[in-house]
């Protein structure tokens, strides 16, 4: 099952993606869930198809994509977790996983535009798989992981790379607004199946930057999620994004940066294509 939140006019729900359909669920549910966080913290996507048999569709083209779940209480990011990006940034080997935060308006969607602020030209690309915690909990085993997992999701950890180096802190440049593209949808685990080797693709205005697998990554989910949930209690509607492969535009030669006008596309395998084009702030 795919699961988005989008708009229809003025009006935010969420729903099923169906092919060329967006089956609006929210509006048959919402005196009892409010939003896609609301049905996944009740234990209730078994429950959707047959709310689904009722409800409105509406042309994917029609609506307006959101973040997949706009509102989550902590976005955890995971930094150098493909070998291939440590070694590029010349990070040394570590025994537990690099963590840090990003705040839930920093997000945008699927097909909006990733900003680029105007402090910085130094905007950056990173394609990842995230996950969507589905079950509250902590102290998670490795063996738990799975179970406490609602489904999965493409994202581009967009980073404003100067602000990110100004201190040993990563918090500056991983929270602009506008940054972090979260979508189309999210894809329980039941249809994505084994996510242990999928294809992480990053394209450029069509330009493969980025090219590797969920094998690549040095702390595997069921570890990420073993570990976050060691130092916070993980809730439903949580996103862990699990880090990004080699190829970043600041560790080339020269840099690659985002520029008004590109088009970034974050694919990964048998789950979707997130695209998202390059815009300057307003002034």
């Amino acid at each position: 099952m795919r699961l988005a939140t989008f708009r229809i006019g003025d009006r935010v729900t969420w729903g099923i993606i169906e092919g060329d359909d967006a089956v609006d669920v929210g509006l048959v549910l919402r005196d009892r869930y409010p939003d896609l966080k609301a049905v996944i913290g009740a234990g209730a996507l078994s429950d959707l198809s047959a709310a689904a048999s009722g409800a409105k569709r509406h042309p994917v083209a029609s609506i307006t994509w959101l973040p997949v779940i706009p509102n989550p209480d902590k976005i955890l990011c995971i930094g150098h977790n493909y070998e291939d990006h440590r070694q590029e940034t010349g990070r040394a080997k570590v025994d537990h996983p690099s963590v840090f935060g990003r705040f839930a308006n920093s997000q945008t969607a699927h097909l909006a535009d990733i900003v680029r602020p105007r402090v910085s030209s130094k905007l950056d690309y990173e394609g990842e798989l995230a996950l969507v915690i589905g079950k509250a909990g902590r102290y998670i085993t490795r063996q738990d992981a799975p179970s406490h997992i609602a489904g999965y999701s493409c994202y581009n950890e967009g980073s404003v790379r100067d602000f990110q180096l100004h201190t040993l802190q990563f918090t500056p440049g991983k929270n602009f607004p506008g940054t972090g593209a979260f979508g189309p949808w999210m894809m329980t685990p039941d249809e994505l199946g084994d996510v242990g080797s999928l294809r992480v693709t990053t394209r450029l205005n069509g330009t493969v930057m980025q090219d590797g697998t969920t094998a690549q990554m040095i702390f595997d989910i069921p570890r990420l999620v073993e570990y976050c949930s060691m130092f916070t209690r993980l809730e439903p509607g949580d996103v862990i994004v699990t880090g990004t492969p080699g190829g970043v535009g600041a560790k080339r030669t020269p840099p690659i940066w985002l520029k008004p006008g590109d088009v970034v596309e974050v694919e990964v395998e048998r789950l979707g294509v997130l695209r998202n084009g390059i815009v300057d702030e307003a002034p």
